[in-house]
């Protein structure tokens, strides 16, 4: 059986660090996805000790970290701010993933980092080229999140024009932006990440029915509800209706696309 693995997001629970691996395996998750951090967004992800740490309890708890987040590019600009710095930010993500064998790094364009246009969608994947060569070379997978329609999406895919770039799929934001997210999937589907966001705003069952009629392996959903406030009995709600949603993208082995 081939069934999504079941994930949090560390910035969106009230745990930090390594205990948001011990928090995952106290609620029976097998992974976390967790922040670079940064100014206004909690410490950073590499300061020292804090990798060694993350590690050990991975190796304890058997929870794997499946990414790291760059959302600090919502606050400085993917574009717009210093060049350096964005690259700066951008790599040290990337040897963060590395050092902890998470497999895929993402960076959001929402807020400062929005694509709003043709210019910032052509500045955009400008530096997204550049992040998903620097990702290969580390044997990673470089995303974008965004509310892009399929034709923009479509252009900003083709405009990075890279083996190692993906675009994250998230059931909620691209619907809350009026875009048809069953119709991305099936246009885009191949070309998405093997991590899915999900969290309450979306048309989450139709999105993820046309992830299962589109095919391809789904290595996680992850939650991404807001949990900071502690309510562990409203979590474990949420994450018992998220393996309802990996049951049903779980195939066996001759269900799988060659």
């Amino acid at each position: 059986m081939n069934r999504p693995l079941i994930g949090l997001t560390g910035w969106r629970v009230d745990a930090d660090g390594a205990d948001v691996l011990t928090l995952a395996a106290e609620l029976g998750a097998d992974g976390v996805q967790l922040d670079l951090g940064g100014p206004g967004r909690g410490a950073p992800l590499d300061e020292p000790g804090r990798i060694r740490r993350i590690r050990e309890t991975s190796a304890a708890t058997g929870v794997r970290v499946l990414g790291v987040a760059v959302n600090l590019m919502n606050d400085i600009g993917l574009t717009s701010a210093d060049p350096a710095v964005v690259r700066r930010t951008v790599t040290r993500a990337l040897d963060a993933a590395r050092e902890l064998e998470a497999p895929l790094v993402f960076v959001p364009s929402f807020r400062r980092s929005a694509i709003t246009g043709p210019a910032s969608l052509s500045a955009t994947a400008e530096v997204l080229r550049w992040a998903s060569a620097e990702a290969a070379a580390r044997g990673l997978l470089l995303a974008n999140e965004n509310v892009l329609d399929v034709p923009a999406a479509e252009r900003l895919l083709d405009q990075v024009g890279a083996e190692s770039f993906r675009l994250l799929l998230d059931t909620a934001n691209p619907h809350q932006a009026g875009v048809d997210v069953a119709a991305l999937v099936a246009a885009l589907g191949d070309r998405f990440a093997d991590q899915i966001h999900v969290k309450d705003g979306g048309d989450t069952e139709s999105a993820l029915a046309a992830v299962r009629a589109r095919g391809g392996h789904v290595r996680a959903l992850v939650l991404e509800n807001d949990h900071r406030d502690g309510d562990r009995e409203r979590l474990r709600v949420d994450l018992a209706r998220l393996r309802g949603h990996a049951d049903t993208l779980t195939r066996r082995p001759s269900e799988a696309r060659p």
